[in-house]
């Protein structure tokens, strides 16, 4: 039985006092908090077996390559890829989605489009234009609507047989709305596009399975996952990974160098030069079992009654109104109060021990959508209360107060 108290015992952090208050943290979109299950891994690494992997024949460096490769194979079971070579360990979702972009520029011409959205993070527009500059194809955005959500009408307009490329968060971190990714890859694949699906969001809520998908790409990062900052990664059909040529040279990406000719190690090895971040990957391992061990499923329901019930609350306050009201998201909820502005309200309920983000979540084109600076983003995870909440709506109903 899921006891969230129980649970809550498992985060040191979550103990501990923010400007002599008790902390609230619903910053969880931006960075999950980290259980004492992985920080004791990341513990045990430094303290026991700390060596580089791969080529090492003393003992550390292979229990330390041992327990690497481990964490690969944790990861390609969790999203279920067909093969463990298809799972690049990364240092998070951006470098993940700038390895592909750079595959593409050598495979893409002036004739060419892709698509991306206009619920996208900064990370899954910029790489894209910087190809379109390198390339001269043309980049197309699928439009939203007032609820957040894409048209999917215009997504069907948008696909031609020059389509090569698609682009979708699978969850908006700015709204937490649930992208129909399923319709969009099935329909960019019609046409003969590669589709990549950035998600970031959605790995803390929900468990992806890629061979089901049948996605080409798919990014994630450890630190929405109760895992480390600083490593992450990108899933890729084997035959997608093999055209694509190497992303950075140096060590570990090799097969053989002279000063002639290098020749390229294989899978996953070519996309993973120099020294990684090898605590981050074993750690990144680490949390997957532990989520898995509360359950995805579990996960899921409560993080729905969070959400259900902070949405309700919040709007018992006057002048608030919420951006992303589709029927289909996850526990994030962005509002403004009024005219009061963002950043105002932010540093105001830190002062009472709340932890909320606000700006526009490196997603500016959402923001100059509904015509505003940005947003308060409170986002819940699984170790969140309902109590919690409430002390939320009494330090916002404070904040108005002082402010008005």
């Amino acid at each position: 039985m899921f006891n969230v108290e129980n649970i809550r015992q498992d985060f040191p952090i979550l103990s501990r006092k923010v400007n002599g208050q008790p902390l609230v943290y619903f910053d969880n979109a931006a960075t999950s908090q980290t259980p004492q299950q992985v920080i004791d891994v990341i513990v045990d690494y430094y303290s026991n077996y700390n060596a580089n992997i791969h080529r090492g024949v003393h003992s550390l460096s292979q229990e330390a390559t041992d327990k690497y490769e481990a964490a690969r194979h944790k990861i390609q079971h969790h999203f279920n890829a067909e093969k463990a070579h298809e799972i690049i360990l990364t240092s998070g979702t951006t470098h993940g989605i700038n390895l592909v972009a750079s595959g593409f520029t050598s495979l893409l011409s002036a004739s060419d489009e892709i698509i991306v959205s206009a619920l996208e993070h900064h990370s899954n527009i910029v790489p894209w234009q910087m190809l379109c500059e390198k390339t001269g194809a043309t980049l197309k955005v699928i439009p939203m609507n007032d609820e957040g959500e894409l048209v999917m009408s215009a997504f069907d307009e948008l696909l031609s047989d020059n389509t090569k490329l698609v682009f979708v968060n699978h969850i908006s971190n700015a709204l937490g709305t649930i992208n129909p990714i399923e319709d969009i890859i099935k329909k960019a694949h019609q046409v003969g596009a590669a589709v990549l699906i950035d998600g970031a969001q959605a790995c803390p809520h929900i468990k992806p399975d890629v061979q089901a998908l049948d996605v080409d790409f798919y990014v994630a990062s450890a630190h929405k996952m109760c895992g480390p900052t600083g490593v992450g990664m990108l899933y890729g059909k084997e035959k997608w990974l093999n055209k694509l040529p190497p992303y950075q040279g140096g060590g570990e990406m090799i097969a053989e160098v002279t000063f002639e000719k290098t020749t390229y190690a294989d899978l996953p090895h070519k996309f993973e030069a120099g020294t990684p971040n090898i605590c981050g990957g074993i750690a990144f391992g680490a949390a997957i079992d532990y989520l898995n061990s509360i359950g995805f499923d579990t996960i899921a329901r409560y993080e729905n009654e969070l959400l259900d019930y902070a949405t309700k609350q919040l709007l018992t306050i006057e002048g608030l109104k919420i951006y992303g009201t589709s029927q289909h998201k996850t526990s994030v909820i962005s509002f403004n109060i009024g005219t009061i502005h963002p950043y105002d309200i932010g540093t105001i309920v830190d002062k009472l021990g709340i932890a909320v983000r606000t700006g526009h979540h490196c997603a500016q084109p959402i923001m100059d959508y509904y015509k505003i600076p940005g947003t308060i983003r409170a986002s819940f995870a699984f170790y969140n209360t309902k109590a919690e909440i409430d002390k939320l709506v009494n330090a916002l109903k404070k904040a108005i107060e002082m402010l008005s």
